[in-house]
């Protein structure tokens, strides 16, 4: 998230709540898609972490990448943490470990995302070049321990960094050596927003198979094809997982609300101070009772801000986020968006969809998420292999997106960037088992050599 909201709108009751979220419906012809993706910077040279200040750091890229786009700084103090594009609506961010993130401005098809993160990417690495900064494909740094992984300056991430050793034994590794790719997606009305949860829900750990990609840890492989995924796993099981009550019946926006509500807060940001509350109730916040702010009451501000700190396998804002997929490289991060536009943009590819999911039970949705991060393609779910599922989910996606006939200048259409992840799963083999291969082949038992192969 590239700035916390500023909406100082004191909230009058829970249904306020709900508004919010229901206030993201758009009708069909208004959707669009916003493509979201981390990279872990490195110095070239000697393929060390790259620390915030210096003159070669984090810093440094922020304030190249502003010269060169024009975007306007994000502050926190006198730190540049990020830069917004006030015409466009994209932004980038710093991830606790220094992961530089573009999220996407929503745009109207496939094609446009293409153009956007190519154009991103190529300046990205030509500040990078300059600086002697690469850029890692992976979805878990490689090679770092966390103590060696430098640390942002910013306050909600050092509050984070408190509280995450007391819910879980991995939190810290997620914050700070992962990265991933999502794609953020719209919905026309409650309904449709509950049977696209309840389709991408199910069908996250079939995306995560697909995209699995961090088979490395300090040095050597960690025994799985997505560590990332499973480090959320043993992160802080108050706001992560497959949340089974959306399969329940009646379930819609004030159903996920009332379990929002419920999630202990991290931060209460007033004026530039984020005032620790690490564990809190926002039920206090919103009745005027929390401890450590007496009397202060919740506005729209922290309430989005709270939301942005749940990290289900889909998260609903105003919108819904997949959340379940490792990064990899530019095919591999268009790939991703188009699977899910496919499955979620077209009714019939959705009805389909869920045809596939809908006889699943919730233990079987949760072995599955348990399974795949170390077996991807070869996880099964109701007797059945995950790449047999994935077949069936990207022939949907497929269909999906013929029917969208969104064309580019040459004429074609959006299918085209589904052929990176329809060629791993009817290889079988995912890029994280490619990668094994050559780490035992090729590489001679050293991951040094992803620092050439796998940057963007």
């Amino acid at each position: 998230m590239a700035r916390d909201v500023s909406d100082t709108t004191p909230i009058g009751a829970r249904s306020e709540l709900v508004e919010w979220i229901a206030s993201g419906e758009k009708p069909r012809e208004d959707w669009r898609l916003g493509t979201e993706h981390e990279k872990i910077p490195f110095y070239r040279a000697d393929l060390s972490p790259v620390p915030y200040d210096g003159g070669r750091g984090i810093r440094a890229l922020l304030e190249g990448m502003q010269e060169r786009t024009g975007w306007a700084p994000i502050m926190e103090d006198d730190h540049p943490i990020g830069l917004a594009d006030e015409e466009g609506g994209g932004a980038i961010s710093l991830e606790p470990g220094g992961q530089f993130e573009l999220s996407g401005a929503p745009l109207a098809n496939l094609h446009d995302t293409v153009r956007e993160t190519a154009q991103h990417l190529d300046d990205v690495k030509a500040i990078g070049e300059k600086l002697g900064i690469g850029f890692l494909t992976l979805g878990m740094s490689p090679l770092w321990t966390r103590s060696q992984t430098p640390v942002m300056p910013k306050a909600r991430y050092r509050i984070m960094t408190d509280y995450m050793p007391k819910v879980g034994s991995l939190g810290l590794d997620m914050m700070y050596r992962t990265s991933t790719v999502q794609v953020n997606m719209d919905y026309a009305s409650e309904a449709d927003m509950v049977k696209k949860l309840r389709v991408s829900l199910a069908l996250q750990p079939i995306a995560t198979a697909i995209f699995a990609n961090s088979p490395f840890t300090d040095g050597k492989p960690n025994g799985y094809l997505s560590i990332r995924s499973n480090i959320w796993l043993d992160t802080d099981r108050n706001r992560t997982g497959m949340m089974a009550f959306a399969f329940e019946e009646g379930f819609g926006y004030e159903r996920y609300v009332d379990w929002a509500l419920d999630v202990p807060m991290y931060f209460v940001k007033r004026d530039s101070t984020y005032h620790d509350v690490a564990g809190a109730s926002f039920h206090d916040l919103l009745a005027g009772k929390l401890a450590q702010l007496p009397g202060e009451r919740a506005t729209h501000s922290d309430w989005a801000n709270h939301v942005s700190t749940l990290f289900p396998e889909v998260r609903l804002k105003r919108y819904l986020e997949m959340r379940g997929a490792d990064v990899g490289n530019l095919e591999h991060i268009v790939a991703l968006s188009a699977f899910w536009t496919g499955l979620l943009y077209d009714e019939a590819a959705l009805d389909g969809a869920w045809e596939l999911v809908k006889a699943w039970s919730a233990e079987q949705r949760e072995q599955l998420r348990a399974d795949v991060p170390k077996l991807a393609l070869n996880a099964h779910i109701a007797g059945r292999s995950v790449q047999d599922v994935a077949q069936d989910a990207l022939a949907l996606s497929r269909a999906g997106l013929q029917r969208r006939a969104c064309l580019n200048e040459a004429g074609q259409d959006e299918t085209r960037h589904l052929a990176y992840a329809e060629e791993i799963v009817a290889s079988g083999r995912t890029q994280a088992e490619r990668l094994l291969e050559r780490y035992h082949g090729a590489w001679s038992g050293s991951v040094r050599p992803v620092f050439s192969e796998c940057v963007f």
